[in-house]
């Protein structure tokens, strides 16, 4: 990872990937049907990446700096975007009443609220005198892993070593119940699987055991 990475950056990448994600649900829902799929993927995203970074800003941020009006407005504007996730989420799941042009509605809200909230976060982040703030400094998987993680399948090599066991332990804590994923490597990821192994949720299998390509399935098991 960049360790000169800034806030500002990832911020523009998470903003970009959600609107992608948001435009597809919004021209289901303008034909008055119900975006599922979409949905689901804008729900699932909200969840791992926006969660996530709303996560470890309040973690760096809050504790470190007096409660000034510009960190309460920040920590107001976090718990409202929680609770459009909410939303979203629980539609995705099935849940609540909600027509076609409703959740439509509540995306929009969500877009609205999230460029609001980045702008006004990085005018008050880079004021003078406020150091720079980083992704490292965050201790966040930039927001550009998530398609390397996020599929069936995840190619190991294309992530970065030093951050490997968190990035999969991650992807593992959103699989299903009863659904499967498969880590491929060029080399043996005999020492990641231990490493993995540590809770009895997860099961694992070899598909392939190289030479020049390994390949382990991971179960989440269901309840038993």
């Amino acid at each position: 990872m960049d360790t000169q990475t800034t806030l500002t950056t990832e911020h523009a990448h998470l903003l970009t990937q959600i609107t992608d994600r948001a435009r597809g649900v919004l021209q289901i829902a303008s034909q008055n049907r119900w975006p599922s799929r979409e949905l689901t993927a804008l729900a699932r995203y909200l969840r791992a990446e926006l969660i996530r970074q709303l996560t470890d800003e309040e973690r760096l941020l809050f504790p470190a700096h007096e409660a000034t009006p510009e960190l309460s407005r920040l920590a107001r504007d976090h718990a409202r975007l929680r609770a459009c996730v909410d939303i979203i989420a629980a539609a995705a799941r099935g849940r609540g009443t909600r027509s076609p042009a409703q959740i439509a509605t509540t995306v929009r809200d969500l877009l609205t609220q999230l460029h609001n909230h980045l702008t006004t976060e990085q005018t008050t982040l880079t004021a003078p005198g406020r150091p720079t703030i980083s992704t490292a400094a965050l201790g966040a998987c930039p927001h550009r892993w998530y398609p390397l993680t996020e599929g069936p399948a995840i190619d190991l090599d294309a992530l970065p070593a030093e951050r490997l066991l968190e990035a999969i332990s991650d992807r593992l804590h959103r699989l299903p119940r009863g659904e499967h994923l498969d880590l491929c490597a060029r080399t043996d990821p005999g020492k990641l699987c231990d490493a993995l192994a540590g809770e009895d949720d997860y099961g694992f299998a070899y598909l392939a055991c190289g030479p020049d390509q390994w390949q382990v399935r991971v179960t989440h098991r269901l309840d038993r």
